[in-house]
């Protein structure tokens, strides 16, 4: 089976991909349960494995053993990895390139910052000079044999956009992401340059870009979008208001009344659908087609 064939052809497909950022197994077996595609987020990552933030810390051997339990647990679903820069040199890149295919990644996503690199929606990003990332990108693009590369650029002048997301398009990579996109005009823009090159839009809570439905992004000409931490922000508010009300009710756990309330019965059931005989294909909710949009009536 190849992973990133079947990425390039959903892809291909009419309509906005979307790809959910998950931190954990945990979060991706709720997340699978949901969505179709899984995105290997490094601001997660970096959160929930180090405790630091999406700043650089991320050693790629930790990152591969991560992807190779997803692609055990999931074996069904897209996995789009994010590998920042490449860890650094890009002898280092093609090596986790040539780790992620064997065991079953989708595609990974390779960043032009230099290091210190930063969250792509953060302030203080820098690039390297075109012509160094472009090696680094050939290098991966003649290393993979059929993973789905996204060539992304954190570029923040406005001239500089628009020619780096022009130069990446005219490679062999599969996909283009600007990451930090401030406006549906700056989409547009990029959307102009990169030629009919699959566009990659992502979101994250309180970043730089638009808050934007499927619809509107499929209306932009967006391909794919990636939602970087959805599961993280989620769980980090959940847990927060629990152990504030474990407080206040002097350590006396809330009673399972009405099903609102996950207990053993329930994380076990979710947990014992990633043992392998128990493994089904991608998730088809009531009402939605497996990319877990709503279908037309």
């Amino acid at each position: 089976m190849s992973y990133g064939n079947t990425l390039r052809d959903d892809i291909a497909q009419p309509g906005t991909t979307p790809l959910i950022g998950v931190y954990d197994m945990y979060s991706a077996s709720v997340a699978a349960g949901h969505y179709n595609g899984l995105f290997v987020s490094g601001f997660g990552f970096a959160a929930s494995y180090y405790g630091l933030p999406d700043i650089g810390f991320i050693a790629w051997p930790d990152m591969m053993a991560f992807v190779q339990r997803l692609r055990g647990a999931f074996p069904h679903h897209h996995l789009l990895v994010d590998i920042d820069d490449g860890y650094v040199d890009a002898e280092v890149a093609c090596h986790v390139v040539e780790g992620l295919e064997r065991i079953g990644a989708s595609g990974v996503i390779l960043e032009d910052q230099k290091r210190p690199r930063r969250c792509g929606h953060a302030d203080g990003k820098q690039v390297l000079p075109l012509d160094q990332y472009l090696e680094k990108l050939d290098m991966v693009l003649s290393t993979r044999k059929d993973l789905v590369v996204v060539a992304r650029t954190d570029a923040t002048e406005e001239a500089d956009i628009l020619a780096r997301a022009r130069a990446l398009a005219a490679t062999d990579a599969d996909v283009v992401l600007v990451d930090g996109v401030r406006s549906i005009e700056w989409i547009e823009r990029i959307r102009e340059v990169v030629d009919g090159k699959p566009l990659l839009f992502n979101q994250i809570a309180g970043g730089k870009s638009p808050r934007l439905s499927l619809g509107e992004l499929d209306g932009l000409g967006v391909d794919v979008a990636i939602y970087s931490t959805p599961c993280l922000f989620a769980a980090h508010r959940a847990m927060d208001t629990a152990l504030a009300e474990l407080r206040l009710a002097d350590g006396r756990l809330p009673a399972p009344e009405g099903g609102a309330e996950i207990g053993v019965a329930e994380s076990t059931r979710l947990l014992t659908k990633n043992l392998a005989r128990h493994r089904t294909g991608p998730a088809v909710r009531d009402g939605s087609d497996v990319r877990g949009r709503p279908v037309p009536a």
